[in-house]
């Protein structure tokens, strides 16, 4: 290689390396502001009412798992614009966008009927009639959001694959701060507000996701005029809507699949003891908030790999994806010294100083948070496989590739370390990071061996 040439491929690198953290660094303070929303809502209620944050808990679970499967259109969205952007068509960046929209309206306003029921759905689960009575106040309440949110994803993938990020972040930012504030007001009846409890803190959910849904479009009919989104907007094309849910779809279920695997992990923990419960349960938290860090960068890829797959750029596609990889982990790298090094303060900070079990609690923590090293690695693989597939519009295979993994390898040895091998929590966290890995292993072979190659 001459010296001009490898002095133009590390130009080429550096390029890629600073494109994909000004895309993904907004995006990754966006998901980590979206997970402050939720810990807002738990810590704030849980100062209220005990049988109140039971509600909300399970009546939350209940609304993620209808909001991520819609989620999917929007993610859809993300790779189909970024390549119609490749192509200077921004035509078909509009016609993908607005049947996303659709898409999400639609199915918003199917499932919100199921919510309006939900302290019924909540007592035929088993759940107390006060836990269900609460979480079915929350439900009927949150239900009016559901659309807005799915908006909210929508615009966000369509701003994302513009990269505009920045802007996603600052409207993830805002409506953080505003939770805080109208929650504050509203759970606990202050400024001369009613006290309402948790129908609060579900007034103050809808409120957030109104006022980013409004903050959202009127930023892209002020700064994103050459779209025009929303002109003829009740107009349909039957092409882009059939494009855009073939596109979503699996990625909702695949996404679906994962949360339901450590759904299923939490149960098996505590089949164990509340003890070790309660040490999954902080483990899992650390785990997600440093894992935001890979869902930023995968969303990175995707719009990074779907502009050069419009560009017809094999070459910078690859090297996009790379650089993206690279990122990730180099950040598992941090993670993975700090889960090893100093498990004991990352735990401490969940649990109060005069906790009689503490102790106990940061034994067990410590062990999952040593395997959790391993675990960070697989998962950070796996979702930055993904988001490459999905910049190339490669979502069905993945998608039974993953659930595959997740269930029919995952689940099953979870359970088998956990239990008959007698590994307990730890091993349970190990099938995890097996489920993950075979998923990691087989999305990155497809990619790197087939789609990236064209």
């Amino acid at each position: 290689m001459t010296t001009s040439a490898a002095f133009t491929m590390s130009a080429d690198l550096r390029g890629h390396i600073r494109a994909t953290l000004v895309l993904g660094a907004p995006l990754v303070g966006s998901h980590l502001a979206q997970i402050a929303i939720t810990l807002t809502d738990t810590v704030m209620l849980g100062w209220y009412d005990v049988e109140a944050l039971a509600g909300l808990v399970i009546a939350g679970s209940f609304y993620f798992t209808i909001f991520l499967v819609g989620s999917g259109f929007a993610w859809a969205v993300m790779p189909v614009v970024a390549t119609a952007l490749g192509r200077q068509d921004q035509r078909q960046a509009r016609r993908a966008t607005r049947m996303g929209l659709w898409l999400s309206i639609i199915y918003g306003a199917v499932f919100m009927v199921p919510m309006f029921a939900g302290e019924r759905i909540l007592l035929s689960l088993g759940q107390t009639e006060e836990v269900a009575a609460q979480g079915g106040l929350y439900l009927s309440i949150a239900a009016w959001g559901l659309i807005p949110n799915l908006v909210i994803m929508v615009l966000k993938g369509f701003l994302s694959a513009l990269e505009r990020t920045q802007v996603v972040l600052w409207v993830t930012l805002g409506s953080a701060a505003l939770n805080v504030v109208v929650n504050y007001v509203l759970i606990f009846g202050n400024f001369g507000a009613p006290e309402m409890g948790i129908r609060g803190a579900a007034i103050a959910s809808v409120s957030i996701q109104i006022a980013g849904t409004a903050m959202l479009v009127i930023y892209v009919r002020a700064r994103a005029t050459a779209y025009e989104l929303f002109r003829n907007f009740n107009r349909p094309d039957w092409e882009a809507f059939i494009h855009i849910f073939r596109l979503g779809w699996p990625i909702g279920l695949t996404s679906l699949a994962e949360v339901g695997l450590f759904s299923l992990a939490s149960v098996m923990v505590g089949w164990i003891g509340t003890l070790e419960l309660a040490a999954h349960g902080i483990a899992l938290n650390i785990a997600s908030v440093t894992f935001m860090v890979h869902l930023g960068l995968s969303q990175a890829a995707t719009v990074r790999v779907g502009n050069a797959l419009g560009r017809g750029d094999r070459v910078n596609m690859r090297m996009g994806a790379g650089v993206a990889l690279a990122l990730s982990m180099a950040a598992v790298s941090l993670t993975i010294i700090a889960f090893l090094v100093i498990p004991e303060p990352l735990i401490g900070l969940f649990l109060d100083p005069d906790e009689p079990d503490r102790a106990a609690i940061l034994a067990v923590g410590a062990i999952l948070l040593a395997v959790a090293a391993l675990f960070q690695l697989a998962d950070a693989a796996q979702v930055m496989a993904l988001g490459m597939l999905r910049g190339v519009q490669d979502t069905t295979v993945p998608m039974v590739m993953a659930s595959v993994s997740y269930w029919g390898i995952g689940a099953p040895a979870s359970w088998v370390l956990g239990f008959p091998l007698g590994l307990g929590a730890a091993g349970i966290w190990l099938g995890l990071a097996i489920g993950l890995g075979v998923a990691a292993g087989l999305l990155s072979h497809r990619f790197w061996r087939g789609k990236a190659l064209g």
